[in-house]
């Protein structure tokens, strides 16, 4: 008997342009309300998308992410980061030319390459740590965009100081902040509203930011050429070495793009991870207890590498990587040829959008999953098709283990060596960020001293 093909998942009949501004404003609820009524596999529309499928099953999620990538189109899925990230960025790419990208870019990210980068993460952040004086408030998120911008120009771009380091830190911490909340995330995804209205209007100030990144980058890329210099070990100087089969290295116009892409994939987001990691270490004293037990068993000047293998440490950083998953989905996979996932077949054209968020959340692999719960990694391996905050298959993204290297050190450098409250101990919701999802109100701190200087008064007291 042949066996039959299921019809289209079913979803909801809202129209397109509102169930786009339920998405942009409230984006959890939205999804949340929708995989109660229709499942783990339903069907929305989109302004810009017909047919988009959400699925939060693992074995769809796996039949997705191991398909033969020849079957979808997914750079045109991320059309929508054209006007951030330009037209030669690897992520709106398929085929020969995705593939040619991640191969010249991979060798920069590779373990090896990244312990060299260990010692300058910790550094930055305690010299921006360090700055804060006793009893001041802060915010959390913004210090961790210090740390994660700073990690970027140096690891990445190679910059550590002098103007350019200046004007890039002051531009690159700007233009994002455009589409920090719901409303200018909309200039994302309606790009009707991208209107240039001149250096007054939000998309006119956008691109002549654009514009003026363009011209430093475009600047660093011709300086370094001309500097030739082998032993330079940040990311821009080997994208510079890197030659493809046919021994042909990437042009100006791909390394722009390139650096902008791992700017945008790496600043914002890795900023939003650590200001949670804060936010639940804080908020939970066992949490908290426990991260400082472990972070003390290390020497004072324990090896970067040594700090990254710390099980809790692992497993607080995942936690946070699961309950607010910095992106709500992975990229999308856009149908080119009839493919059956779960026993659906889907048609050219229709857009499969995995989404991290709901699969993370799903009670059945992760009990209580609105509760904050490190131990569930220490006691469960998860596979890449049930934890996968960092996106899979051949769109994975590329600076995943630089940016769980990055987590790690930054978290372990704060809370081993200063004392930070919260400075209002409630919950706090998660909101829309431009394309992240981050804590309402930046989560914000109180910077109470070092915490050996701390423990030296408690003896001294006691004494």
């Amino acid at each position: 008997m042949k066996k039959k093909i299921m019809q289209r998942p079913d979803g909801p009949k809202t129209p397109k342009l509102l169930n786009t501004l339920q998405a942009i404003v409230r984006p959890l609820e939205s999804l949340e309300a929708n995989a109660r009524q229709y499942g783990d596999i339903f069907t929305s529309k989109f302004i810009g998308y017909q047919n988009v499928v959400v699925v939060s099953n693992p074995q769809a999620i796996e039949e997705i992410f191991t398909a033969d990538s020849k079957q979808f189109d997914s750079g045109k899925g991320n059309k929508m980061l054209l006007p951030i990230l330009g037209e030669y960025s690897m992520v709106l790419h398929d085929g020969d030319y995705h593939g040619r990208q991640r191969r010249l870019l991979l060798p920069p990210f590779h373990g090896e390459r990244m312990r060299a980068y260990g010692n300058i993460i910790c550094d930055i952040a305690d010299k921006v740590i360090s700055q804060k004086t006793i009893d001041e408030n802060f915010l959390a998120r913004n210090a961790m965009q210090e740390i994660s911008l700073q990690v970027i120009l140096s690891t990445v771009f190679g910059v550590a100081q002098g103007d350019r380091f200046e004007q890039l830190k002051q531009l690159i911490g700007s233009i994002f902040d455009i589409f920090t909340n719901p409303l200018g995330a909309s200039f994302i995804y309606l790009p009707s509203l991208q209107k240039n209205l001149g250096k007054w209007s939000p998309w006119g100030r956008f691109v002549e930011q654009k514009k003026q990144i363009n011209e430093l980058l475009y600047a660093l890329i011709r300086e370094r050429k001309a500097e030739k210099d082998p032993n330079r070990e940040d990311i821009l100087s080997l994208m510079l070495s890197a030659r493809d089969e046919a021994g042909e290295p990437m042009t100006d116009a791909e390394l722009r793009d390139e650096l902008m892409t791992l700017l945008f994939a790496g600043h914002e987001t890795t900023a939003t991870a650590l200001a949670w990691a804060l936010y639940w270490i804080q908020y939970l004293p066992q949490v908290k207890e426990k991260l400082l037990q472990e972070l003390d068993t290390l020497d004072e000047n324990a090896d970067p590498s040594v700090i990254a293998k710390l099980p809790y440490l692992n497993a607080v950083c995942s936690e946070t990587l699961r309950i607010y998953p910095v992106g709500l989905f992975t990229f999308a996979r856009i149908v080119k040829e009839p493919i059956k996932i779960m026993g659906y077949e889907f048609p050219p054209g229709t857009v499969l959008s995995p989404c991290i968020y709901l699969t993370h959340h799903r009670e059945d692999l992760y009990p209580q999953p609105n509760q904050f719960k490190p131990e569930r990694f220490l006691e469960r391996q998860y596979s890449p098709y049930e934890f996968f905050p960092f996106g899979g298959g051949n769109r994975r993204c590329l600076g995943m283990a630089l940016a769980l290297f990055e987590m790690k050190l930054v978290l372990a450098t704060i809370m081993s060596r200063y004392q930070l409250e919260l400075a209002e101990n409630r919950p706090i919701k998660p909101v829309r960020r431009g394309v992240t999802i981050a804590p309402a109100g930046g989560v914000r701190m109180v910077m109470k001293g070092q915490r050996q200087a701390i423990a030296k008064t408690l003896v001294s007291q006691a004494g």
